[in-house]
């Protein structure tokens, strides 16, 4: 797992459209980097709904983008079914899922990053309640933006 006061590793991923996406073109805003073990799952749902549900307050302050190792295609329908409004980003080989550390076994860790606009990681959530976690990261926003 990465650090506080860490640089955050640059990707470039695809999403579930087919479009890429890496890091650096999210300088100069705060960015909620969240790795979550599999598409349509109880936690995995709970957790993108929440995020969904206040996705309006959270997007005020930063970009939110969701990681798993899942295909292009099963995010497509992940986000279509349950009308996900942010970015999921495919990492079937697990390289960035491995470089944040949140690689496990059997399923990848439910991990996030608060990264500020210089691109830093101001705050680690190693432990995620799927369904307190949005309210937790809106909280922080406002405290450190």
């Amino acid at each position: 797992m990465l650090n506080e006061g860490q640089q955050a590793p640059d990707f470039s991923l695809l999403d579930q459209d087919g479009h890429k996406h890496s890091l650096g073109e999210y300088k100069g805003k705060w960015v909620l980097l969240y790795f979550y073990p599999k598409d349509d799952t109880p936690g995995c749902t709970a957790e993108a709904c929440a995020l969904r549900d206040n996705y309006a307050d959270l997007t005020k302050l930063s970009v939110v983008i969701g990681v798993s190792a899942d295909s292009v295609e099963s995010h497509k329908k992940f986000v279509d079914k349950y009308h996900l409004p942010f970015t999921l980003l495919a990492d079937p080989e697990k390289k960035v899922i491995k470089e944040y550390g949140a690689n496990g076994i059997p399923f990848n860790k439910r991990i996030s990053y608060l990264i500020d606009p210089q691109g830093k990681i101001v705050k680690v959530y190693p432990k995620v309640d799927p369904q307190q976690h949005a309210a937790e990261i809106s909280k922080d926003l406002q405290a450190l933006a």
